[in-house]
């Protein structure tokens, strides 16, 4: 999908596609307008399993035995696991250590340390499944198409009985995928709507625990293939049924509006007003003393915000949302191969999941993707713009080149920085 965008550049973002839907469908129960309109960032939506499309639940997702592999077969390291016992996180010196003749970093994940705290009562939790277990980087990628977002996926796995944390809420909605056993799960509404990254939850404890004792606005069991998604602030605590519980939480991690509040003051430090010192020998904790700077740089930041320009805004916001949301993976091996057997016949396509900006500048043309800048001879704007845009993949078909040398070499050029794959 393109769009024009003044002055001359050209946007690329991952279109809608009938996987992305697919994954979209399989956590919620209502078509994606209403959710969109009547839930998204509003209220929580249960979904049982059988109202959703798929009869085998979230087991081709993250399977128990998945789990188990990457607990023991995987080399998994922290960040990736962390164990929470009676709501609180034990040091990771407690459950790793080193892996033994050739293995000897010592911040690995012990299978027999995580069989202690587990078999004692403590939540495993399995971080950054987005870019660990093929499957849900599939998943994920999906998924964030489909909500236009950056994702996490974690999964919890709590033995029977068991809760792994108190009530509390996250700065980020999430969907709840319970892929097996049962989880008990009570939801109240929030103390703090919509709150940000800066705003987490331990800040206001005694209101988070005082709603806690209140009648929730959801006290629902979570079985096999059931999802439920939660605006961030919503209050919630789980507690594992007569079984071990396992379930997926996936974390939609959504800019907001005070992100634009924050890269509209970093442009204004352009403003020479705003950057001007306070007069000499102000005491600045006396409130007459600041009024008049303070009424001042108010009249001054109103006039700046006025002027602003949408264009640079956006482009602080690209730094900030394209590197979240990493395009799919490639294989680094198969990708070499491709560029040694390049021939004009060799089809070529996106990389799946890019985002990019292709920008015209006198005698150069400008890609922008989500780590970096590729400068270009002006002449391959409209082979890499028809590339991009999927009009064509054939090496020999690239537009506006005068021969298959220059399309060979650009072809290459693309492969190399991971723009394209072999089609």
């Amino acid at each position: 999908m393109t769009h024009i965008d003044p002055p001359g550049g050209h946007h690329g973002r991952p279109a809608a596609s009938s996987e992305s839907t697919a994954a979209l469908a399989r956590c919620v129960s209502v078509e994606p307008g209403k959710f969109a309109t009547a839930h998204w960032g509003r209220t929580p939506l249960l979904s049982r399993a059988d109202e959703l499309p798929n009869p085998a639940g979230f087991t081709d997702l993250l399977s128990p035995a998945d789990a188990d592999e990457l607990l023991s077969r995987r080399g998994l390291r922290t960040p990736f696991l962390r164990i929470a016992r009676d709501g609180a996180l034990l040091p990771a010196a407690r459950y790793t250590g080193g892996g033994g003749a050739g293995a000897e970093i010592g911040d690995q994940v012990l299978d027999e340390r995580v069989l202690e705290q587990y078999a004692g009562g403590a939540t495993l939790v399995l971080q950054g499944l987005h870019r660990t277990w093929p499957a849900l980087i599939d998943f994920a990628r999906d998924l964030g198409t489909a909500l236009g977002q950056p994702l996490q996926v974690n999964a919890y796995l709590t033995p029977a009985g068991s809760q792994g944390f108190a009530t509390h809420y996250d700065t980020h909605d999430v969907f709840v995928l319970q892929v097996d056993g049962r989880k008990h799960w009570r939801i109240h509404p929030p103390v703090l709507p919509d709150p940000l990254e800066k705003q987490p939850w331990g800040g206001r404890a005694d209101e988070v625990s005082a709603t806690a004792e209140g009648a929730p606005a959801l006290d629902v069991v979570l079985g096999p293939g059931d999802a439920l998604y939660l605006p961030r602030g919503w209050l919630h605590s789980a507690q594992a049924q007569e079984s071990s519980s396992l379930h997926l939480t996936v974390g939609i991690r959504a800019l907001t509006r005070y992100a634009l509040v924050e890269e509209l003051l970093a442009l204004a430090a352009e403003d020479q007003r705003l950057r001007a010192t306070l007069p000499f020998g102000v005491d600045v904790a006396d409130a007459d003393a600041i009024e008049p700077e303070l009424t001042e740089t108010v009249e001054a930041l109103r006039d700046w915000l006025l002027r602003a320009d949408p264009a640079a805004v956006a482009a602080r916001l690209r730094q900030r949302a394209w590197p979240a949301a990493r395009p799919a993976p490639i294989r680094p091996l198969a990708q070499a191969a491709a560029l040694a057997g390049l021939d004009a016949d060799s089809r070529i396509a996106p990389r799946p999941g890019l985002r990019w900006q292709l920008t015209r500048a006198g005698e150069k043309v400008t890609l922008r993707i989500f780590d970096r800048t590729i400068t270009l001879p002006g002449t391959c704007e409209p082979a890499v713009r028809a590339l991009l845009a999927g009009e064509v993949d054939r090496v020999g078909d690239l537009p506006g080149l005068d021969d298959d040398a220059d399309r060979l070499t650009l072809a290459r050029r693309l492969l190399r920085e991971a723009v394209a794959v072999p089609a």
